[in-house]
């Protein structure tokens, strides 16, 4: 894809809705017609769906880390967060345990971030009543920022920590939520900026080396922040710094981490003494 900047993806989107923008681009890019890539993109979304829609609570991954969180969540209290949260809540957790029990999940930018996109569009679209083909619109609004941070940063633990897997799934989905709710090209380019702010430096710390501690349970964090981003880029909440500057510094930082906070399962969490007991059990 063409997009290597927000600035360009905002200017193209003075002509035509952004999620055109990168439907257009994708088009040019692969060779195919509009409605050929629209198809492909709503196969994701059904297979978003299902990854949540076959969840099964009895299931737990080879680990013994993951599995029945979704459940407990499901049925807990909600009190404190109301009935939609929860949904949000558990719909993480429900993915994210899929990518750990090996279910069928999309990598919304990757697996171990899959369950952030589905955790907000989901709910929302159960609520509110909204169509498959909004779905999808948004869809396409999240991989164009998620491909910008892609080649100007990076969406792996590997390279950049759990900034560049949470924190970009977290940007995009705050931006495929500002477009569900009617918001302007500029309002997405703040969510998404102001997702990857409250994430910037987070480090992947995977206990044992798996994707399931404190993995899944950082899904939650990320759908929460891109909630929030969402509703304050559409109150008129702006972020000061202009989002590629954002995506270029959380790339500074990436690279300033020492590897043992890149998903190496050497440092963070994954060096703690219980996580270390962990690792041995599993080795054994």
């Amino acid at each position: 894809m063409s997009f290597v900047s927000v600035g360009a993806l905002l200017n193209s989107a003075q002509q035509l809705p952004l999620w055109q923008a990168v439907l257009e681009d994708d088009c040019r890019d692969r060779g195919v017609e509009r409605e050929a890539s629209f198809e492909k993109m709503a196969g994701l979304w059904r297979a978003m769906r299902r990854s949540a829609a076959d969840y099964d609570p009895d299931r737990r991954s080879a680990s013994g880390l993951s599995g029945g969180q979704a459940a407990k969540m499901a049925a807990a209290d909600a009190s404190l967060c109301g009935p939609f949260i929860q949904k949000v809540m558990t719909t993480a957790l429900k993915v994210g345990e899929q990518n750990a029990c090996m279910g069928r999940i999309v990598a919304a930018p990757t697996a171990g971030a899959s369950g952030v996109m589905p955790a907000v569009l989901l709910p929302l679209q159960e609520r509110d009543g909204l169509g498959d083909e909004l779905m999808v619109q948004c869809l396409y609004v999240a991989a164009g920022f998620g491909q910008i941070i892609a080649a100007r940063a990076s969406i792996s633990g590997a390279e950049g920590g759990c900034q560049a897997e949470i924190g970009s799934a977290s940007a995009m989905a705050a931006a495929a939520l500002v477009h569900a709710r009617g918001g302007t090209a500029g309002q997405m380019a703040d969510a998404c900026a102001m997702a990857l702010q409250n994430i910037m430096g987070l480090v992947c710390d995977p206990v044992a080396g798996l994707v399931e501690e404190p993995c899944v349970k950082r899904n939650v964090m990320g759908a929460m922040n891109a909630l929030a981003c969402a509703d304050m880029a559409l109150a008129g909440v702006a972020s000061a710094i202009p989002c590629d500057e954002v995506i270029d510094a959380m790339n500074a930082v990436g690279r300033l981490m020492p590897a043992s906070l890149r998903e190496t399962g050497e440092g963070g969490l994954a060096a703690s003494k219980t996580a270390r007991k962990i690792a041995g059990r599993l080795g054994e």
